[in-house]
């Protein structure tokens, strides 16, 4: 049986990068950043997920490569997919020069919060069953 302590930590973390990435999209111009935190919250997420089930713990931040790790679990994951990739860029992107064109925007901020919202509610949503009899 999984920590459910490390888990919730894992969550409450998740939770810290939305809640901020949230709390300034309408005010900040920083949006590459906004995206960047929304990365780090369905990071957070995903691998709140595999502790939880004792899966194979890759360090990496590769959102569809810490997936196909959940999918093996709960393959009803594979819904969030598409937000996973497009969630994905922004770890390197949104924090490195890079050698392609790069646009970040509100309306993409809004995008990135919106597939965030979507992953951890999958997550938590699937984690509902394994912690049901804990506080």
């Amino acid at each position: 049986m999984a920590d459910y302590q490390l888990v919730q930590e894992w969550l409450n973390k998740a939770e810290e990068d939305f809640g901020f990435a949230a709390s300034v999209i309408r005010e900040s111009p920083y949006h590459s950043q906004i995206c960047f935190h929304f990365h780090q919250a369905a990071e957070k997420y995903l691998k709140a997920y595999i502790v939880a089930y004792d899966l194979n713990f890759e360090k990496v931040h590769d959102l569809p490569v810490l997936l196909k790790t959940c999918i093996q679990q709960d393959p009803s994951l594979k819904e969030i997919l598409e937000e996973c990739k497009f969630l994905n860029r922004y770890y390197i992107e949104a924090r490195y020069p890079v050698p392609w064109p790069t646009s970040y925007h509100k309306e993409e901020a809004q995008r990135a919060k919106l597939a965030a919202e979507h992953i951890g509610d999958a997550i938590r949503t699937s984690l509902k069953s394994l912690f049901s009899s804990n506080p």
